[in-house]
């Protein structure tokens, strides 16, 4: 498999976007290294890099929450990830469905 050309950031890293392939919601956001990419597409399930732990993360290893690539799509600056999933539960570790629950206008 040929992979596009990413512009990664000065820590090596590549935003990704997390999307429901049924709903279109939008889950979460994490960030992804050249290695949790390789991994992502190896497994077909997400793979990113913790910024906090400075480690890979394989999303729902301890919690089941995994999270199965449908597609994997890189915008036209090659800079951000858009992965699209079939979610086996809650993406944010607080139980919520989505990370993006709470709202600044309705605080």
């Amino acid at each position: 498999m040929n992979l596009p050309e990413l512009s990664y950031n000065e820590a090596g890293l590549v935003p990704c976007i997390v999307q429901d392939a049924e709903t279109g919601e939008v889950l979460m956001m994490a960030w992804m290294s050249a290695e949790s990419l390789a991994l992502t597409l190896e497994r077909g399930e997400t793979v990113f890099w913790s910024r906090s732990r400075q480690e890979l993360w394989h999303k729902g290893a301890t919690s089941g929450n995994t999270q199965k690539i449908v597609d994997l799509r890189y915008d036209c600056d090659a800079d951000c990830l858009l992965a699209l999933v079939h979610p086996a539960g809650p993406a944010c570790h607080t139980g919520a469905r989505t990370c993006f629950y709470r709202s600044l206008l309705e605080e």
